[in-house]
């Protein structure tokens, strides 16, 4: 529910974002009346990817504050929106490694790489839900779907109902934020983090016995004995995290922000890329309920056929292939993506049977285990990076070369083909990077950041010492 409700609060603006250029930027000075200027577009979709860290309850008051940006100005309507969406970035930054820690510490080592990508692919879900509420609110205003043509008028006359649309849209996202922070203050904390780092067996015990249904014992002994293993104490800045996961974390931060550089670019401004290869009418042919009608058509197509499969191709072979062929599998197809067919079916579904799934499971297994949330938050924190990167770097170097034919002299870009190979360099470096990844198949978490091997060696110490003659 955490990544679903994160999913749907993030792409579902990307549905309702042409409404505002269509309502707040009518005026006949504007060079493109009901178009949005590329700073205000990028702004809109991309400002929610620049906050990160709190909770679902911080999701639930932003999705309800975002539906309620009111104000008789333009500009203040679009800053206060803007505002909101930060603020909801925090909630949905902080879920993300939340969500990844509290599955991979409860999974065992033969399911746990699924059960991760299970938690990830309700992120498909949550777009296709976005999709499927912005065709049924579309539908609600609009009886006639008919098309009539364009005017700055017509859209004036529309202002009111496409109002509340956006606005709607934006808002239902409070509902699966109120379940996941329902069931999340029901759900007790993870057994590693009580044993190993609160140090309370007892508890940790009682706990599993509960989730597992089944009746544990603390051991208080082996507790006492790992807790006081150096591989338990050092934290996040020492030359011991540096020796065995610095390498670690230059994989899964550079990994995650070269794919959201890819992922988000195409992914927020679908509706921009749905135009220019003719899924949807121009916008002079439609009043502005009607164009989300067919943005939201357009983008439930899309999570039906590629966006849901592809994370769920992930959850059926991650156990068979393991994350690194994955990952480098997807890096590829998605380069070819760019540079050869520019399939937006086969961009997403590589992206998500692929880097897209994988830089989400691989932090929640390779750090220790006080530094699970820490190291996932800064892998997450660099993917976000990256996807403000795409969001504002796409927008404006999809701008033509041509100054001429940019907006009010917005400076001139290098073209979308142009922009797309910049793309696919971005992903074939991924692959580079991607030789970095672990591969953790059929791995216990111990044995993957190495806790298992520095217990062995000291028990090895310890009994050789025992037997060294006085």
């Amino acid at each position: 529910m955490g990544f679903f409700t994160d999913a749907y609060d993030l792409f579902c603006i990307s549905l309702v974002s042409k409404l505002f250029g269509r309502i707040y930027y009518t005026e006949l000075t504007h060079p493109k009346p009901g178009t949005l200027p590329p700073n205000v577009a990028a702004a809109v979709n991309g400002v929610s990817l620049c906050g990160l860290s709190y909770d679902p309850v911080l999701m639930v008051l932003c999705s309800v504050a975002s539906g309620l940006s009111f104000s008789d100005h333009p500009k203040s309507v679009i800053t206060t929106l803007c505002f909101f969406r930060f603020c909801l970035g925090f909630g949905i930054g902080g879920d993300y490694p939340l969500s990844a820690t509290i599955m991979s510490e409860y999974a065992n080592k033969k399911t746990r790489e699924a059960l991760i990508a299970t938690v990830f692919s309700m992120k498909g879900f949550g777009i296709l839900a976005g999709g499927i509420v912005a065709l049924i609110v579309a539908a609600a205003f609009d009886h006639s779907f008919k098309a009539p043509a364009y005017s700055v008028d017509r859209a004036a006359s529309l202002a009111p109902q496409a109002d509340f649309v956006w606005r709607i849209v934006l808002m239902v996202g409070t509902l699966p934020a109120i379940l996941t922070y329902y069931w999340r203050i029901k759900m007790p904390e993870t057994a590693r983090y009580t044993a190993l780092v609160a140090k309370n067996a007892k508890q940790a015990a009682s706990d599993m016995s509960k989730i597992l249904q089944v009746q544990l014992e603390a051991e208080e002994e082996k507790l006492e004995k790992i807790t006081q293993e150096k591989s338990n104490s050092f934290g996040l800045f020492t030359k011991q995290f540096a020796d065995h996961h610095c390498l670690h974390l230059l994989c899964t931060t550079s990994t995650w922000f070269l794919l959201d550089i890819a992922f988000y670019s195409q992914n927020l401004f679908q509706k921009d890329i749905f135009s220019a290869i003719g899924w949807i009418p121009k916008a002079d042919s439609m009043n502005a309920i009607y164009e989300v009608y067919k943005i939201a058509r357009a983008q439930t197509l899309i999570a039906m056929c590629s966006t849901v499969p592809g994370y769920w191709f992930t959850v059926a072979f991650i156990d068979y292939m393991g994350r690194f062929a994955i990952q480098l599998m997807g890096f590829f197809f998605m380069t070819v993506h760019n540079w050869v067919c520019c399939d937006l079916l086969t961009h997403l579904f590589f992206a998500n049977f692929g880097p897209n799934a994988t830089t989400f499971v691989v932090p929640a297994e390779i750090f220790p285990a006080r530094l699970w949330s820490t190291c996932h938050d800064i892998s997450t924190a660099a993917g976000k990076a990256g996807a403000i990167v795409g969001v504002f770097g796409f927008l404006y170097a999809a701008q033509s070369k041509d100054a001429t034919k940019t907006d009010a002299g917005y400076p001139p870009g290098i073209g979308v083909k142009n922009s797309l190979i910049m793309l696919g360099v971005i992903n074939f470096v991924g692959m580079g990077f991607t030789l970095l990844v672990p591969e953790s198949k059929g791995k216990s978490l111990e044995d993957l950041t190495g806790e298992n091997e520095e217990e062995k060696a000291t028990e090895q110490q310890a009994a050789s010492a025992t037997a060294a003659p006085v």
